[in-house]
């Protein structure tokens, strides 16, 4: 069992491509979304993970986390069954200073959000900010990938007119 820390950031620029060091096709769907208890099936290029994550603590840096590889062609069968909404990105790996910030692209009906996300020892631990990372939002639901997976990026317009 890990707990898992993070926090998660927009961004300002795509200066952050310059920087990446490698970058993956993601796809993913969840068997459950429930904020209490998600559920991912994620293809990564040709690997397959199935993940469980707990619930986020009041301030959404950290929440328990299980993951486990499993067969391609098992995940293919899993993401079948998965809730309607899948996750479709590309995710840069950017190193800068101590820490690796993860950078997510979205397409498909996430296209234009950018996330980054950087994972730490603890909650508190200080971490050098590249120049493109923008406004924090970890914590706020609405950027979760779940929540993404069944309030796309692109009706949030819509649900606010």
């Amino acid at each position: 069992m890990k707990l898992e820390i993070e926090r998660k950031f927009l961004l300002l620029n795509e200066n952050f491509k310059d920087e990446a060091i490698s970058f993956h096709r993601i796809a993913q769907g969840y068997l459950s979304s429930h904020p209490n208890r998600t559920v991912r099936v994620r293809i990564k290029e040709k690997s397959a993970y199935l993940t469980i994550k707990g619930a986020s603590t009041a301030s959404g840096t950290s929440r328990f986390e299980w993951e486990r590889e499993i067969p391609l062609k098992e995940a293919e069968a899993l993401l079948e069954l998965c809730e309607s909404g899948r996750i479709d990105k590309i995710r840069y790996e950017v190193k800068y200073g101590n820490h690796l910030f993860e950078v997510d692209e979205f397409w498909g009906d996430n296209q234009g959000l950018i996330l980054a996300e950087v994972e730490l020892r603890h909650e508190d631990e200080e971490f050098a900010k590249p120049g493109w990372l923008g406004k924090e939002v970890t914590g706020e639901a609405k950027y979760y990938n779940s929540t993404l997976s069944r309030h796309p990026f692109n009706s949030w317009e819509k649900l606010s007119s």
